[in-house]
């Protein structure tokens, strides 16, 4: 216990001295947000791949998906290494660091209003960050209560408070510059320990192929009749297995937290960087957790269950943990609080900065102009202003902590749902409504602004729909979209069918509006021989 104790107060102890340092360069807006446009590739590869893994994954999708779906679960792993690390890298980083700079955007409410020329849309866009991301976030918690209680016997109300004030001390203090600090940390820590809590399950199940062995021989619940279904290839049910890759991996594309990591991004070498950095990252990491879930079924009659006989998902994972030596239980806690605390924070600025740049801002200028217009201001008060913005946002993350850890909290007493539910209807909704509208309007200017309003209410409308069936018992469309993972797969893929369709049959935007803003992509540059060959060379 005492080891316990005295790793987590050192871990706490670094978080706060980070966001302490920091504090310098969260003292205006851009700084707060973004750190400045000024993050290298080391600190923003961790950002990103730290947001993209957190508890949610390690104890909730992890023991859902490897008992549904065995070791071959390992292949939503390796989809969040290559479709949502790799590929998300390569086709959104430098098009979004361009575009965004161009139309001095710092959110991706902000990019929409600016990109497509209206206002309306950033409203809109900002309402439905602010309405899922707190579902989101409020699952983050979640998956500290059982490994807590586990490891200190500490009441769950006890461990998410202590998560939210931390997060929230050093993200008041720091800003973005002290999350991507942090999350540097955090995934070093995630990286060292995934590696860890594999060894040691594996080797408490007698090595690899005695682990293997011995799933072999566990049957499917359906009385299907396959051989050895959770060692298999693909697993017992591949079409389920493929809409969990797709939505965790491409649904990553739509997300306004891990697209706002490109935002901040120095320079043309950091992409380069960041892209392998972050695919190793997702693999060790998110390959690492898949795959420990994989083998959750060998601990079938140590977890618990519901009346029904419907495994607790989420008691999986700290039921493979529990018989582990305590050093191991200690940096696996410390793993998800990590994990957790990351993907907290980056949340909370996300949601914050939207709420703040997006609506309240504009509202109160809008105010001030009003007010102007009859008493002309006397001096400059954009000092003035600046301040204000900034207090509005670190308000706005004490806001976001403190409904967030109220709901976990409210969640978890009265069993509205697990985490993996939470998570997947959150990101459903919001790759489903973003991603189609967001990648068209890098990369085509024929994109319309009604084609976003389609896929905004399109996506909404889906993972609502979805909901409703979850609460009412309903069927949604057929049973495969019943489930949220799948739903969200459905949100994703009509977006992307339906932008271009109802793009190419509404009125094209303004050309040389248009033409403007993707003239970032066409600037000229000087660039080291190393990098590029001159154009006398070629000819």
């Amino acid at each position: 216990m005492l080891l316990k104790a005295v790793l987590l107060v050192a871990f706490f102890a670094v978080m706060l001295i980070v966001g302490f340092v920091c504090r310098r360069q969260a003292s205006d807006v851009s700084g707060f947000v973004l750190g400045g446009r000024k993050a290298g590739s080391w600190l923003t590869a961790f950002a990103y791949g730290t947001s993209y893994f957190s508890a949610v994954i390690f104890v909730g999708y992890a023991g859902q998906f490897g008992w549904k779906f065995g070791v071959a679960s390992t292949w939503v792993g390796l989809g969040n290494a290559f479709i949502g690390s790799l590929l998300a890298w390569v086709i959104l980083g430098r098009r979004t660091r361009l575009l965004t700079q161009q139309l001095d955007s710092s959110t991706m409410p902000e990019f929409f209003g600016k990109r497509f020329g209206s206002g309306a849309l950033k409203t809109a866009a900002s309402v439905i960050v602010f309405i899922f991301l707190v579902p989101y976030t409020a699952s983050l918690y979640n998956g500290l209560s059982r490994l807590f209680a586990m490891a200190f016997d500490i009441d769950y109300t006890w461990c998410v408070l202590m998560m939210a004030v931390l997060t929230g001390a050093y993200v008041l203090l720091g800003g973005y510059m002290a999350t991507a600090v942090n999350d540097f940390i955090q995934g070093i820590i995630m990286i060292f320990g995934i590696i860890l809590v594999v060894g040691a399950v594996l080797n408490d199940n007698g090595g690899f192929m005695n682990a293997l062995i011995t799933l072999l021989e566990v049957e499917e619940e359906s009385g299907a009749g396959l051989s050895g279904p959770f060692v298999s290839f693909f697993g017992p049910q591949p079409l389920n297995l493929l809409g969990v890759v797709l939505l965790t991996s491409l649904g990553t594309w739509g997300l306004p937290q891990m697209v706002g990591k490109f935002y901040a991004i120095r320079s043309e070498s950091a992409i380069a960087k960041g892209t392998v950095i972050s695919t190793v990252f997702a693999f060790v990491v998110a390959g690492g957790c898949y795959f420990l879930g994989g083998f959750g079924r060998l601990y079938g009659e140590s977890i618990e269950y519901t009346v029904s006989g419907t495994p607790v998902y989420d008691s999986i994972i700290p039921a493979m943990l529990s018989t582990l030596p305590d050093i191991v239980i200690s940096v696996v806690v410390i793993l998800v609080m990590s994990a957790s605390m990351s993907t907290l924070s980056s949340l909370v600025i996300t949601s914050s900065s939207t709420l703040t740049l997006d609506i309240i801002v504009p509202l109160g200028e809008a105010l001030s102009r009003s007010r102007s217009a009859k008493h002309p201001a006397p001096k400059d008060t954009s000092c003035i202003q600046e301040r204000g913005k900034l207090l509005c946002l670190r308000l706005l993350v004490v806001f976001f902590i403190v409904i967030s850890a109220a709901i976990a909290i409210v969640q978890a007493k009265s069993s509205v749902t697990f985490i993996a539910q939470l998570m997947g209807i959150s990101w459903g909704a919001l790759a489903g409504a973003f991603l189609a509208p967001f990648l068209y309007g890098l990369y085509w200017k024929r994109t319309t602004e009604a084609s976003v309003w389609v896929s905004f209410g399109g996506g909404i409308l889906i993972m609502v729909c979805c909901m409703w069936a979850m609460f009412t018992g309903n069927i949604f469309l057929s049973p495969y979209f019943t489930s949220p993972i799948n739903a969200g797969f459905l949100a994703m893929v009509s977006g992307l069918v339906t932008v271009p369709l109802i793009s190419l049959v509404t009125k094209a935007p303004e050309g040389q509006k248009v033409d403007s803003m993707f003239s970032c992509y066409d600037r000229p540059v000087v660039t080291h021989a190393s990098v590029a060959l001159s154009g006398e060379e070629d000819q």
